[in-house]
């Protein structure tokens, strides 16, 4: 479990195929910030732009760690098959502050920035996220994009998807990458866990037979 609350800025240094056709996964080795490691084991839990991997190897003194991501990961995320910056979060812990809100690490879908600018001294970022995530959504409800808790200014339902809103203080763009998001970003995106299981709740399938 995570909480969306990004502990470090990393840089994906190096990624190598895990074999020779489309099946197959990728290596990634990410450089993190000094010290990051200290309390880093193998196996490991760390999320990458929001979508959770387990540690494989390390090298603290060099301060990078690498994880193994399948093809079917990389399939359903934005952001991890190439060089560049990336948000990193390691796993919370049963005593650690809930800053931001319950966040699995599991992607739930690839939205597309249609809007970024600033607006006063902050940033309007507006998402548009996959339909079927849209009846997830709601006004001040949360989201997680790219690993990073946000609330939800606004929710519209449009043909193509749903149109979520968010404002972003300038520590948000400081502390995380979404300062280098532009129109036309891919980002992953999950929805608020709670909202997941109220559905499923309300769902008539899940309704005992008589």
């Amino acid at each position: 479990m995570f909480t969306g609350i990004i502990t470090g800025l990393g840089q994906i240094s190096a990624v190598q195929p895990l074999g020779d056709s489309a099946s197959h996964g990728k290596r990634l080795t990410i450089q993190c910030p000094p010290a990051y490691l200290d309390d880093v084991t193998l196996g490991d839990s760390i999320a990458l732009n929001g979508a959770c991997m387990t540690v494989t190897s390390m090298d603290a003194a060099a301060h990078q760690f690498s994880v193994d991501i399948s093809a079917e990961s990389l399939a359903r995320t934005a952001g991890l098959g190439a060089l560049g910056p990336i948000n990193l979060e390691k796993a919370m812990r049963a005593n650690d502050r809930l800053g931001g809100h319950m966040v699995s690490g599991h992607v739930d879908g690839i939205g597309r920035v249609s809007r970024f600018e600033q607006v006063g001294e902050s940033w309007l970022l507006a998402v548009m996220a996959p339909p079927e995530l849209g009846k997830y959504l709601a006004f001040k409800g949360s989201i997680t994009v790219n690993g990073v808790s946000l609330t939800v200014n606004s929710v519209q339902d449009e043909p193509t998807g749903c149109l979520v809103t968010i404002n972003l203080i300038p520590h948000t763009l400081e502390h995380t990458t979404l300062g280098t998001l532009q129109v036309g970003s891919a980002v992953n995106l999950e929805i608020d866990l709670i909202a997941r299981y109220v559905e499923r709740m309300l769902s008539p399938t899940a309704l005992p037979a008589a």
